[in-house]
């Protein structure tokens, strides 16, 4: 049995996935309102409204009635988040448990990374510890649109485990051991996609969106080679593939929060009417300091950071990344 802590889009959408598996999931909800909806009236009408639930997924906000006997938990949660709720967890999961995180973001103050995270705070070594990465924009997910995604542990027994949880005709799970490059690809791509936003609303057209894409990828492996990752997993569905997804859906809420920054909002004004976490607005931060213990050169994660703090007016980024000196297309990896 799975147990998903979160009732956001995605964690609804994977819930969703793992009833469709034959995975028989419960679901923890902030609200009894959204439990309510998603137990009697089968959706979750705040942020999946119109998709139809299946009817053995059940909700409840008592957590402890909601991990009783699972032995796949999955976090979704937004990622400042997580250490303060797997307080709270931590006693009620059942020993043994295989911990998986949805969540693509660097925590704030400590740099690391969900997985990390969940190890300090619960104490359990890396077998227990999976993540799902990849293009997973959660409507057309929801929607039983195709999709592949990745899913890693640094043991195969348990990345394998997972990937058979989660396997329906439309859902389409690759298993990786490379756990640390599929966690940076699912959080550099946010920030990618807040420049790519940007310049959408400047009014660029499609050769500066794919020079963000692709410089966006260069960022990623220079970071993930000097953190020792795979660098094959940013040819992929962590990868490029979830980059190519955020950066140009509508249904991204980092591109639609970078456009709302292009379009003259303060990241607060767009904070007060958006509803869901953008993530990269909270994790460029942590990204950079972890850049620079690194020595790796970041200047597309660098703008955004100045735009987003107010030291850069959103007009000028282009002319910030254009004025820098020319160098080989492949350096520092």
């Amino acid at each position: 049995m799975a147990t998903v802590l979160g009732s956001g889009s995605w964690g609804t959408t994977f819930a969703q996935v793992l009833c469709d598996a034959g995975t028989p999931a419960v679901m923890w909800a902030r609200t009894a309102d959204v439990a309510d909806s998603i137990t009697v009236g089968h959706e979750n009408p705040e942020f999946l409204p119109g998709i139809a639930l299946p009817t053995s997924l059940t909700a409840t906000t008592d957590p402890a009635a909601a991990l009783a006997g699972a032995d796949l938990v999955v976090f979704a949660v937004p990622a400042q988040a997580l250490r303060s709720c797997l307080s709270v967890w931590g006693p009620l999961i059942p020993p043994g448990a295989l911990l998986v995180s949805l969540m693509k973001g660097i925590e704030r103050g400590t740099c690391k990374r969900m997985s990390e995270v969940i190890m300090e705070v619960l104490g359990v070594p890396p077998a227990r510890v999976a993540i799902v990465s990849g293009p997973n924009l959660a409507r057309e997910i929801a929607e039983r649109q195709f999709a592949a995604t990745v899913v890693a542990c640094s043991d195969e027994q348990s990345a394998r485990l997972l990937q058979q949880s989660c396997h329906t005709p439309y859902f389409r799970p690759y298993w990786n051991t490379d756990v640390t490059g599929c966690e940076l690809g699912g959080t550099v791509k946010n920030i990618i996609a807040l420049a790519v936003g940007i310049a959408t609303a400047l009014g660029q057209g499609d050769n500066t969106k794919a020079t963000l894409i692709t410089r966006g990828l260069a960022e990623m492996a220079r970071l993930g080679a000097a953190m020792g990752a795979d660098p094959r997993t940013f040819a992929g569905l962590a990868g490029m593939g979830d980059l190519v997804a955020t950066c140009s859906s509508p249904l991204s809420r980092n591109r639609t929060f970078g456009e709302r920054l292009g379009q003259g909002m303060t990241v607060a004004q767009v904070q007060a009417v958006t509803s869901q976490t953008a993530e990269g607005v909270t994790s460029y931060a942590p990204v950079l300091e972890l850049a620079r213990k690194h020595g790796v050169e970041m200047p597309i994660t660098e703008v955004v950071a100045a735009v987003i703090t107010g030291d850069l007016p959103v007009g000028d980024a282009g002319k910030v990344l254009a004025s820098r000196s020319a160098k080989p297309e492949w350096y520092g990896a």
